[in-house]
């Protein structure tokens, strides 16, 4: 039961893996008006806009000067800058204050829409059952277990036990949070004994975090306490020592450590540090509970090291030595004939396959380096994405023709059998699957129209059962919503994937106001999965569209190669050509056409819309990465070093520096007519500093030649993630559907 509750942040990205968003909850809006279209106007009369001084900086580099103007936003500690901080949210509070009804009202629509006491499908872990549970009032989750020793419960009859309040509280978040603005929970662990409980916390949104220890009986945290500790964790089998991560001063998890409980924390052993400062580091427990992994990961490069769990002083031993540009992960499995074999995820090259770009799974025998058999062969049209091995099977993540598919491996005979699915277009999410001698396989499905349903699939013999079903109170009906996948076409003659969903009674003429998500970035995926969150714009007429640009992962690994480095720009025409196609074929009006995008995501609208500023009348950047020369040139900022290879390196290579330079959101910004915009930072992210918005905001305001309010909204006590209690996570949402409202949608509701 090791790893991370609710992370799945990689790199410059804002995803968390919680299946739909936690903030997206909605209820019917009930409102939906025949009449004329009547926008709210945005009325800035009477509100002082804060304007951010020019003071000039100069930046030089391969022969070419930039002067930036809001260099100074910069200072953290400056009561200067938090001033202006301040000012700007409270002009953007202003701003937005006409809608301040609306905003409550989609604010009451989410907490009617969700079932508020819920609780995720229980998972058995030793001769436990755990499951988390919200409860109607609380911010966070509670964490809780039912005692099964003798395994008379099924998941339904741990589901129906967890629903009826059995079991006891082993970690209450709420609580953790008396008196806090912020808290986030990074490590969750139990040991394999199910005796002790690790538990991190970060408490202000640095993701640096606080490693505790609780003793599940009594209930009591032990004195064990580790400052600055990061993701990733493992139980050694003696079930007293725990290897932790410790991250360097930017940011950058590089050392595995192993405490003993009860021992002094300076007496824990260093077991591994990664001196190169392009690999990030991660540990973790394979599911058989035989091996600890540590994984050193690049952009494009890997290398695993293995210590035995059994062996409470043992050294990481690498499995496959590093080559530039191959990359690898495993899990433990034990084949008849040769027994313990890592189960190897690798693009490496063989004698007789040139080109591995998609990835394959080969075995390579524990204490060897070399591979014996390739279990599940490389395929052009296919990237592999993640193997998962249990006692008899392996399940293979699989992505192909833009969705995930599931391949199961029969261990004994290598017979290898897809799993379908039920819809043409459908989103697959990771659910815990910590037993190593489970006969099943859960998983998470759902559509653009489908709520959240988690699965069990028999790995032998196929059966499928639904175990739970997301329950979206108000009357939701799926038949009231169409949903499909549209292609545009990139201006290189490329087929660009669009997922769209609608009312069915909104209309397709070319007056439906739209709004286009988008990514783009490290090859991961927005998938085609139900929100209920989009409800509140679906039944005001909204049509939804998810841009599947290159740079991310939705076509596999080739897409992914075509959207970064020397090729970055194409994410950016891309949407362009997406959103130009929506217009064109009626799902959008060109007057009311808006664009979304989060962190790297940020990059993507902000660089669009320099492109075209012409093209939309509403932009929400969250948390953008949009001073990406001046961020990648920085080499103490976090995270820096590592992107190179997603980005390029403008301090070593002035092509990839001109190459940034020309599509930088903060150094492009020109003389135009800019649309609505509304532009969000955390004063503690590590990620994307929260002067990149704002001095992006600063510069826009004073260059625009438009009048439409460029909005600045900076969360003070907390990081990328943004609040991190769920009523706080839900006012933020009804917060940017009111601007969408407010700039492109109807008000008349």
């Amino acid at each position: 039961m090791s790893g991370e509750v609710g992370v799945g942040d990689v790199g410059r990205c804002r995803a968390r893996w919680d299946g739909p968003s936690a903030a997206g909850r909605y209820v019917r809006a009930a409102m939906r008006d025949a009449g004329a279209v009547t926008r709210i106007q945005l009325n800035v009369d009477g509100v002082v806009r804060p304007a951010a001084p020019r003071r000039p900086h100069r930046l030089e580099a391969h022969g070419d000067v930039r002067v930036d103007d809001w260099w100074w936003l910069r200072d953290r500690e400056s009561a200067e800058v938090r001033a202006y901080l301040d000012a700007e949210n409270a002009y953007a509070d202003a701003v937005l204050a006409p809608t301040a009804e609306l905003q409550e009202a989609l604010f009451a629509e989410i907490k009617q829409r969700v079932q508020e006491d819920d609780v995720s499908v229980p998972t058995r872990h030793g001769g436990w059952w755990y499951w988390s549970a919200n409860h109607t009032g609380a911010q966070y989750r509670s964490h809780h277990r039912l005692a099964d020793p003798d395994g008379r419960l099924d998941p339904a009859g741990a589901l129906a036990a967890a629903r009826a309040g059995s079991g006891e509280v082993i970690l209450d978040e709420n609580v953790l949070a008396e008196g806090r603005e912020f808290v986030a929970l990074g490590v969750f662990d139990v040991s394999s004994d199910d005796r002790i409980l690790a538990y991190a916390l970060d408490l202000d949104g640095s993701e640096r975090y606080r490693l505790q220890f609780r003793d599940l009986g009594s209930g009591a945290d032990l004195p064990d306490v580790i400052e600055g500790v990061q993701y990733g964790s493992a139980w050694a089998a003696d079930h007293r020592s725990f290897y932790y991560v410790r991250p360097d001063a930017a940011l950058r998890p590089y050392q595995v450590w192993r405490h003993r409980l009860g021992e002094e924390v300076e007496l824990d052993r260093l077991v591994f540090e990664e001196a190169d400062e392009r690999f990030a580091v991660s540990v973790g427990l394979t599911r058989s509970e035989r091996y600890v992994v540590i994984q050193s990961e690049s952009t494009m490069t890997a290398e695993a090291r293995w210590v035995d769990a059994r062996d409470r002083d043992g050294a990481p031993d690498v499995v496959v030595a590093r080559r530039e540009g191959v990359e690898y992960d495993l899990d433990h499995a034990v084949l008849p004939g040769l027994g313990d074999v890592w189960l190897v995820r690798t693009n490496a090259p063989r004698p007789d396959l040139a080109d591995a770009t998609g990835f394959e799974v080969r075995v390579v025998p524990v204490g060897g380096h070399e591979a014996v058999e390739v279990l599940v062969a490389h395929c052009d049209d296919v990237t592999i994405e993640a193997v998962d091995a249990f006692a008899g099977h392996a399940v293979v993540v699989e992505r192909a023709d833009g969705l995930a598919r599931l391949r199961v491996v029969d261990l004994a005979d290598r017979s290898q059998r897809l799993l379908a699915q039920p819809d043409p277009v459908y989103a697959l999410s990771g659910a815990p699957n910590p037993r190593w001698d489970s006969p099943v396989y859960r998983f998470g499905y759902s559509s653009l129209v489908a709520p959240l349903s988690t699965i069990e699939v028999d790995m032998g013999t196929g059966r499928r059962d639904v175990v739970k079903v997301q329950e979206v109170l108000g009357g939701y009906d799926a038949l009231d919503y169409r949903s499909e996948r549209v292609w545009a076409r990139a201006g290189d003659g490329t087929a660009v994937p669009v997922s769209l969903v609608h009312h069915r009674d909104t209309p397709l003429d070319g007056s439906a106001p739209c709004l286009v998500i988008g990514y783009g970035a490290y090859e991961i995926a927005i998938e085609p999965s139900f929100s209920v969150a989009r409800l509140n714009l679906l039944e005001r007429g909204f049509v939804v569209a998810i841009a599947h640009v290159r740079g991310g992962g939705e076509m596999g690994r080739r897409w992914y190669e075509q959207g970064r480095l020397a090729s970055k720009a194409n994410s950016f025409t891309d949407l362009v050509a997406c959103a130009e196609h929506l217009v064109a074929t009626g799902y959008a009006a060109r007057d009311r056409l808006a664009i979304r995008g989060a962190s790297a995501g940020g990059l993507l609208v902000g660089a669009a819309v320099n492109l075209r500023p012409d093209l939309f009348a509403a932009v929400v950047a969250e948390v953008p990465f949009v001073d990406v020369v001046t961020t990648m040139s920085d080499d103490e900022l976090p995270l820096t070093v590592g992107e190179w290879e997603e980005w390029g390196n403008p301090v070593e290579d002035p092509d990839a520096y001109a190459r940034m330079l020309a599509y930088s959101p903060y150094d492009q910004v020109r003389a135009e007519a800019y649309p609505a915009m509304y532009v969000t930072a955390g004063l503690n992210d590590p990620r994307v500093g929260y002067w990149e918005p704002a001095k992006w905001v600063a510069k826009l305001r004073a260059t625009t030649t438009g009048t439409r309010p460029i909005l600045l909204r900076t969360e003070l006590g907390a990081g990328h993630q943004g609040p991190s209690g769920r009523y706080d996570a839900w006012r933020d949402e009804a917060r940017v559907q009111a601007f969408l409202l407010a700039t492109v949608g109807s008000a008349s509701q």
